[in-house]
């Protein structure tokens, strides 16, 4: 008997045919491709067990059932079996193919806004840049005249015991200082050599478990297949680190880090497309960051730790950006991950998009 659904096996758009009873009839294999399914899977479920809990495609489909037109959601956030979340749009069109009622059209858009959000931490970074500078430029002199002062002032000072005040001055500007430093430091370029992802972030686990307590446990899920990028050993080890020990203080002394390395196929990286990458991946079961702050977490004098400097993820990502790669945050309460891709040197023959 043919197969009525044979025009749709080989689109390379993701299709999916609802039944009377709104029930998946037919998904193609683009479908299974995207969404993780398994056909004999999810054959016969209500569309709504299909995709978990999501308002607006049922919203969708009913706007279609009602017009008795094609409806199309430009963007609609779907989980997949695995927990995963994919940005798609979607056509939904009414049909009468036997006991067919619904077509759905899916277009996968991350890739398109992932660029978007590229372009927006581009511009972010631009803009933080500019602010350190100012910032720099704001600070420093007056910094300067002020420990210029307290020394001056502790040399007049009557009894040894009042140079205890000027201490903490001059102990303060230092520590201002050191800031200033820091915030001007990512500007020197890496000393770019072969270095082996694994070598720096034992590194980071070794200087971690060193200085935390031990009810911290950092685990490793390595991909030790992985081939050598070029990459300054250094900056890797502070950025990598940086984010380390925010986990570390996000959980107060008690939990678990697990980090991960695999390899990522066909990734764009600043609107340039490369065949592979390093996928570095930092995951911890704290707390999470605060709703509030998560779209900021990058923005340098943002912190969701009372007496944190808010530098840390600035750095990190200043100096991932300075090896031509990305990173990222997904977080909510007892999960977060820090994804960085970083291109690897048989890759580097990236063409634009």
């Amino acid at each position: 008997m043919p197969n009525p659904f044979a025009g749709l096996e080989h689109l390379t758009t993701a299709v999916i045919l609802l039944d009377q009873d709104l029930r998946v009839a037919y998904l193609n294999p683009s479908a299974e491709n995207l969404f993780k399914f398994s056909r004999k899977h999810v054959i016969g479920l209500p569309l709504q067990q299909a995709f978990g809990e999501t308002e607006a495609l049922p919203k969708a489909v009913e706007s279609a059932l009602l017009t008795r037109a094609s409806f199309i959601e430009h963007e609609i956030i779907l989980s997949t079996p695995g927990n995963q979340t994919l940005s798609v749009s979607c056509t939904i069109t009414p049909v009468e193919i036997g006991s067919i009622s619904l077509m759905m059209e899916f277009h996968q858009i991350d890739k398109q806004l992932k660029i978007a959000r590229e372009e927006r931490m581009q511009m972010q970074q631009q803009a933080n840049r500019e602010l350190l500078r100012n910032l720099a430029h704001e600070i420093k002199n007056p910094l300067g005249g002020l420990r210029g002062a307290a020394q001056l002032l502790e040399h007049e000072l009557p009894r040894t015991g009042l140079r205890e005040y000027t201490q903490v001055i001059i102990q303060e500007a230092d520590r201002l200082q050191k800031l200033m430093d820091r915030l001007l430091t990512p500007n020197h370029l890496p000393h770019l050599r072969l270095t082996n992802i694994h070598e720096v972030l034992e590194r980071v686990r070794s200087l971690t478990l060193a200085e935390t307590p031990k009810g911290i446990v950092i685990r490793r899920d390595y991909d030790t297949s992985l081939p050598e990028l070029a990459a300054d050993p250094e900056q890797l080890i502070q950025a990598v680190l940086n984010i380390v020990r925010n986990a570390v203080q996000s959980m107060q002394g008690k939990g678990e880090i697990t980090l991960s390395t695999r390899v990522a196929r066909q990734v764009t990286l600043a609107k340039k497309r490369y065949r592979q990458a390093i996928q570095v991946q930092i995951t911890d079961n704290g707390p999470g960051i605060p709703e509030n702050i998560r779209e900021k977490i990058f923005y340098p004098l943002v912190s969701g730790r009372e007496g944190g400097s808010g530098m840390g993820l600035t750095l990190a990502q200043t100096l991932i950006n300075q090896h031509q790669g990305t990173i990222e945050c997904d977080s909510r309460p007892g999960r977060t991950c820090f994804t960085l891709l970083l291109p690897l040197p048989d890759s580097q023959g990236a063409v634009h998009e």
